[in-house]
């Protein structure tokens, strides 16, 4: 399998990375399948492709969680007692599915998942997958949620397994779209924004599933405000080509003061408007390194991220990167 790691471009040292592994040919179901049992946990797996299965995975590794994207051929998966004897992670793993639909099985549940739907399994029961050929490869995201990091009962949360969560409302939305942004998005983050990815991952999460038994007053304050955090930090990702978006709006729009905003970013790395400034100025470089526009004018680039002002955008720029915009783009 090809492996390449990505470094982090900026922050400290530690255990987060970006992965990615490929496997194609006659081998490569067998190698998918030692993958697999690393990645995630050891199964027994059939395949119809076996002797042209393709299959790729991305996974992020962040503080105290991983997130992965898988894509594969159609294939099915068992985990029995006797794999759960050789090796359990103890593990809860969150699923995301993008592609074509999937069955999976345990505790008695079982439940068809089509693209954008939601499920957990545990590494700590026997499991049934079946991801079903409909002429596309599978795709999914896993979030892995240690047992030990879920801040729920242990038997509530085994109630889950296996049944489908909902994904187009409340948390749901915000969990969906925060592992679709990971999987387009792995090769973009440095080191700092995936060890804050991490702890975001794991907080929106258990509040996800707090809602889903009711527990959610159960959860401790920090959890609620990293959630709170989580939703804001999306926002500011959506919106950043608004010249509107601005602390005052951020806090409007999730009903809170501006005062607490800037309280909840005081253990942040940055503040909000710092925050907002440094991606819309990624944002203008990426697009002046792109060759394909290449037709657009610096000014137009730097309003379409937000910047009204382009000698204000220009002095942003260079005390950002050491350069102007127009050398930047030559260089680059």
């Amino acid at each position: 399998m090809e492996r390449e790691d990505a470094v982090g471009k900026s922050g400290p040292a530690g255990p987060v990375s970006v992965s990615s592994d490929s496997v194609s040919g006659p081998d490569g179901f067998d190698r998918w399948g030692e993958m697999v049992g690393k990645a995630v946990m050891p199964v027994t797996m059939a395949s119809e492709h076996a002797d042209h299965f393709r299959g790729e995975a991305t996974t992020l590794e962040l503080a105290r969680t991983e997130a992965s994207a898988f894509s594969f051929s159609p294939m099915s998966a068992w985990r029995t007692p006797a794999h759960i004897r050789r090796s359990d992670p103890e593990n809860y793993y969150l699923c995301l599915v993008h592609g074509s639909p999937i069955v999976l099985e345990q505790r008695r549940n079982d439940v068809l998942l089509t693209a954008g739907e939601m499920a957990i399994f545990d590494t700590s029961q026997p499991l049934f997958c079946d991801f079903q050929d409909h002429g596309r490869p599978t795709r999914v995201s896993l979030l892995r949620l240690p047992r030990a990091a879920v801040p729920l009962p242990g038997d509530r949360t085994d109630g889950l397994v296996a049944t489908r969560l909902p994904a187009q409302a409340g948390s749901g939305v915000l969990l969906a779209s925060f592992l679709t942004g990971l999987r387009a998005n792995a090769g973009q983050f440095n080191t700092t924004e995936l060890r804050r990815l991490g702890a975001m991952a794991l907080e929106v999460a258990a509040t996800f599933l707090a809602a889903r038994l009711d527990l959610s007053p159960s959860l401790p304050v920090e959890s609620r405000q990293q959630v709170l955090l989580a939703r804001i930090d999306a926002f500011i990702t959506h919106n950043l080509s608004d010249p509107e978006l601005s602390p005052a709006t951020i806090a409007a729009h999730h009903h809170i003061s501006v005062r607490l905003l800037h309280a909840l970013f005081e253990e942040e790395p940055e503040t909000v408007g710092a925050t907002i400034r440094r991606r819309r100025l990624e944002r203008t470089r990426t697009d002046l390194a792109d060759p394909r526009l290449r037709h657009r004018t610096i000014g137009e680039i730097a309003l379409r991220w937000g910047f009204r002002h382009p000698a204000d955008f220009s002095r942003a720029f260079r005390r950002a990167y050491g350069i102007s915009p127009s050398d930047f783009r030559h260089t680059a």
